[in-house]
């Protein structure tokens, strides 16, 4: 293992015992060097690797710090990777979303409250009947974003926000070339909407399948 890498797990380590909590402040650079056996030029690296995944902050003049570690926090890391993708990998993106937003409009069933239902139901009754495909698709990610956040799982939120973003230009695409993509998916949108008013896990969690799948199948026949 490279010194760096071994300083980065020892403190991972000292993260994951509870020897450093979310807001603690790490010893002095020498200190904890010495505490670790590492030389400070390692730890100094180490310091910095974390830092760029927000597992750290580095507070100039101040010391470093562990974050809040909190899940869309150190997701960031996924979205700055989500970037970079290459055309070729919206349908493995496509799928991925597959798999993890029906399990999460399936949870929501059972914890979304009415409110929010009510918002999900007037964001899509202020769209119309013909929306432009800007406009549906602005909506869908909202929609899917307010059904996920329902949930109650902040990592599932996270994956998902971080994965919305090389599939827009799919759908915006769709919207534009394939005829009744934009009513196919007004009502998709209704039909989740329905069985999760009708509190039915199964239906939301197939409906969404639908939604998702639609889009994928159509980039696949696409391509």
């Amino acid at each position: 293992m490279a010194v760096t890498d071994e300083a980065i797990e020892k403190i991972k380590g000292m993260i994951v015992s509870g020897a450093l909590r979310p807001g603690d402040r790490l010893p002095k650079e020498s200190e904890l060097a010495a505490e670790l056996g590492l030389s400070r030029n390692s730890l100094r690296e180490a310091v910095r690797a974390l830092s760029l995944i927000r597992i750290l902050d580095v507070r100039q003049g101040d010391g470093t710090y562990v974050t809040s570690l909190d899940p869309q926090l150190l997701l960031e890391a996924l979205s700055f990777v989500v970037d970079f993708h290459r055309d070729d990998t919206v349908l493995e993106f496509l799928a991925v979303r597959r798999i993890l937003e029906p399990a999460a409009t399936g949870m929501a069933a059972a914890r979304i409250s009415e409110e929010q239902l009510d918002v999900l139901s007037a964001q899509l009754d202020a769209l119309g009947e013909r929306p432009s495909v800007e406009e549906l698709v602005a909506c869908d990610l909202e929609f899917h974003r307010g059904i996920v956040q329902s949930s109650g799982n902040s990592v599932l939120c996270s994956l998902l926000d971080g994965l919305s973003g090389p599939t827009t230009r799919a759908r915006v695409w769709r919207g534009l070339t394939q005829e009744d993509a934009v009513s196919r998916t007004l009502h998709e949108h209704r039909a989740i909407l329905s069985a999760l008013r009708d509190r039915d896990a199964e239906a939301a969690r197939a409906w969404a399948t639908v939604h998702v799948a639609s889009v994928e199948q159509w980039l696949r026949s696409t391509l």
